[in-house]
């Protein structure tokens, strides 16, 4: 009970803390936005492109870099935003189980609203060839999750060595290219309109690689915190 109260008081502060600074949210729409009307751009500049064979798939994959790079952008920030005094505090009163789990929700809560906003604004500047869209919003929200998911545990690593973004982007490597490759799969199912029944397994292995990052977070992040 302890842990369930620290927790909400911590997520309510990071809200809290976003809602008067709207630093990473606005940072990170405004990265989606341009990102999308580049591409827009570039491919209007190529006639006859929308209606060829690829287009769904690079339409497909390009969403998902962007959201990708959107979510580096946005939960790098998790910890190296906080000061030495403020950590020392946080030390005093709260568990690392609770921190590092206020700011895994945070972070999903985060995503998952950029990722949907990022999904409009790409619908509105490209033709919609989705066949599932209820499908796709679900593999969006499942995206959501596992990049918040990995991205807060690495982002508490390399807090502890320095800010080393080489370090970040060594240790998310491994993880999240099969995550990566789960979410391009469903969702181009859910482009293509095929049975969704089919891709139950690759749901499961992706909400399993969640449970295991955050096992891993609650498990590990103590030690990290106690240096």
């Amino acid at each position: 009970m302890q842990l369930f109260n620290q927790t909400i008081d911590l997520l309510k502060k990071e809200i809290l803390l976003e809602w008067r600074s709207k630093y990473a949210f606005n940072g990170v729409l405004l990265y989606v936005v341009s990102t999308v009307f580049i591409c827009y751009i570039s491919f209007n500049l190529t006639p006859g492109f929308s209606g060829s064979s690829g287009y769904r798939i690079i339409w497909n994959v390009l969403f998902w870099i962007i959201i990708l790079f959107a979510s580096v952008n946005a939960i790098a920030k998790s910890f190296i935003q906080e000061s030495k005094a403020r950590l020392l505090y946080y030390y005093s009163i709260a568990s690392p189980q609770a921190i590092i789990l206020s700011k895994t929700i945070y972070n999903i809560l985060l995503m998952s609203l950029l990722s949907l906003l990022a999904l409009v604004v790409y619908l509105l500047f490209f033709n919609n060839t989705i066949g599932d869209p209820l499908f796709y919003f679900l593999s969006v929200l499942l995206g959501s999750i596992s990049f918040s998911t990995v991205f807060t545990m690495i982002s508490a690593i390399a807090s502890k060595a320095g800010n080393n973004g080489t370090l970040m982007a060594i240790l998310s490597f491994p993880v999240i290219i099969p995550v990566i490759l789960l979410l391009v799969r469903i969702s181009k199912s859910a482009m293509d309109g095929i049975e969704r029944s089919l891709n139950y397994g690759n749901i499961g292995v992706l909400c399993a690689i969640n449970i295991i990052v955050i096992a891993t977070s609650l498990i590990l992040f103590p030690y990290l915190w106690r240096d």
